[in-house]
């Protein structure tokens, strides 16, 4: 089988061989429409440029990493698949790695990502060791954390305001007369989870109304096991009028739940959830949900990672995006 060169490119293209190597490279003055042109001659000729001769020399590779808790989780895999769309018309390469949010598969992840000489990193999930993010900075890799943000390092973050997310499901919630409320949550320590935990009660507490600690149910982000802690709190005492989730995974969790218990959803409990994912609109009922502009936040983490590389000294970007309360049918008035 023939193998094509940048020399089948260029005479296809109608260009010079230094004009291909300087859109493979992403240098010169070539326009946006003779760039996307070449792009299609090398895809339509399978070219593909040497990538460890590329980074030996250097030079631009082409292939970022992608680093999420689970690609099962339909907000993450959303995530992944904007940013590989996004990418494959800019001429990249992605590497999604899921981590399950555990620093030492983080860590291992990275060490991959170094030895393929990625041109830069998104990071979507959780680093409690910020030595993992100093090792990276040390390095000069382009780094952007994208739907997390890491508060001790200066590194570009794209993220939600996920207090005002919290609030935005508490003043829904209290709006139609809920008192009686439950939170199921995702660990902690993660920074987008606290912050909407916190968002919530902040908002709850500016209405006079007490959150019960043993309400707020810390769980592993999956419908599995937001059924189990939703059952045990439709079977506890005192069962909440409401429940705020904080990702769409762990409400589907809680209706299931609620089905199993013969609980209505919503005349006898409301569930909210959190992200706005596919899931939230093929549930029965339709989930009520807290949206993230998922497209919006790859396409401006894509940007400012590639733009960090060819300016590695730029000021770092902390970049909030506004939620949006989708009202469907899983709430209702008391």
């Amino acid at each position: 089988m023939n193998v094509s060169t940048i020399y089948d490119v260029a005479k296809e293209a109608g260009v010079s061989i230094a004009t291909v190597s300087n859109v493979i490279n992403g240098k010169g003055k070539v326009s946006k429409k003779k760039r996307e042109e070449i792009f299609r001659v090398m895809e339509r000729l399978q070219y593909r440029p040497s990538v460890i001769a590329s980074a030996l020399m250097g030079k631009k590779t082409f292939t970022i990493g992608l680093l999420i808790p689970d690609v099962s989780n339909p907000f993450f895999s959303e995530i992944a698949r904007s940013v590989e769309d996004l990418a494959h018309s800019e001429g990249y390469s992605v590497i999604v790695c899921s981590t399950d949010n555990k620093d030492d598969r983080i860590e291992k992840y990275i060490r991959l990502l170094e030895q393929k000489s990625v041109d830069g990193i998104l990071i979507g999930t959780g680093v409690e060791n910020a030595d993992v993010l100093r090792h990276l900075a040390e390095k000069s890799l382009s780094i952007v954390m994208i739907a997390r943000e890491a508060a001790t390092m200066p590194v570009h973050s794209v993220l939600t305001d996920d207090f005002k997310g919290g609030a935005l499901a508490a003043e829904h919630l209290i709006d139609r007369g809920h008192r009686r409320i439950a939170v199921l949550s995702e660990n902690l320590k993660v920074s987008s989870s606290f912050e909407r935990v916190r968002g919530f009660r902040f908002t709850l507490f500016e209405a006079g109304i007490t959150l019960d600690e043993s309400h707020i149910v810390s769980c592993d982000s999956s419908i599995r096991d937001g059924k189990r802690a939703a059952a045990a709190l439709i079977h506890g005492d005192n069962r909440p009028s409401a429940i705020f989730c904080c990702n769409d995974l762990l409400a589907v969790g809680a209706l299931q739940a609620a089905k199993d218990a013969r609980v209505k959803v919503p005349e006898q409990l409301s569930i909210i959830g959190f992200d706005g994912t596919i899931l939230s609109t093929v549930t029965n009922p339709e989930l009520t949900t807290i949206a993230q502009p998922i497209n919006q936040m790859v396409k401006l983490a894509f940007d400012l990672l590639i733009h960090k590389v060819e300016n590695a000294d730029e000021i770092k970007q902390r970049i909030v995006m506004q939620p949006e309360l989708i009202i469907r049918e899983s709430t209702c008035s008391l």
